[in-house]
């Protein structure tokens, strides 16, 4: 589907988290720039890809569309809780299925994770915008790709032909910043 550029976004601690042990982003990952950031980006998109477990939680998530991964649906199907979604068994169905059912043929789609989600499409990123906060520690917490943290996040992400491009400063006083890494030719 060359129509669609395909774009990730998350922002990590300094381990390469994305997440506490207990599976939720904590408040310390939590930074306003950064949250601009990601809410500007999401409402310019035009689908959005996540998990069960992930959400953006933002006061336009309702109306956006989206694709929810998740085993309990054999195949495709109308999310009953949801207008605007669609549930997405990926083992049952390819992603360009999961876009026809949702309607989606052309435009920016958005991945917010979680983890298997991000790892799911690393071969298929246009460009994925890594946030960072450098003075968030979540040991034990949940990496943002399999293989973190033997691997940082961007030795990862340039295994699998990404490029960094020019950091953005987000949050001076905390120096989070968010890096376009994107697709070399």
């Amino acid at each position: 589907m060359p129509a669609l550029r395909i774009e990730g976004y998350v922002i990590v601690s300094a381990d390469g988290m994305l997440a506490d042990a207990n599976h939720v982003m904590p408040e310390a990952l939590k930074f306003e720039g950064d949250k601009r950031f990601f809410t500007a980006a999401l409402d310019r998109a035009d689908l959005i890809v996540h998990g069960r477990h992930s959400h953006e939680e933002q006061p336009n998530s309702p109306r956006r569309k989206r694709i929810v991964l998740t085993r309990k649906v054999e195949c495709l199907a109308d999310d009953p809780a949801n207008p605007k979604a669609t549930l997405w068994n990926p083992a049952a169905a390819p992603f360009e299925a999961a876009c026809e059912h949702a309607g989606i043929h052309a435009g920016t789609v958005a991945i917010i994770g979680g983890p298997s989600v991000f790892d799911m499409f690393m071969d298929r990123y246009d460009t994925f915008w890594l946030s960072h906060a450098p003075g968030v520690h979540l040991p034990g917490g949940e990496p943002v790709f399999s293989g973190v943290p033997q691997q940082t996040p961007q030795e990862i992400l340039r295994r699998h032909g990404l490029t960094a491009r020019d950091s953005q400063i987000l949050d001076e006083a905390h120096g989070v910043t968010v890096t376009p890494w994107r697709r070399t030719p």
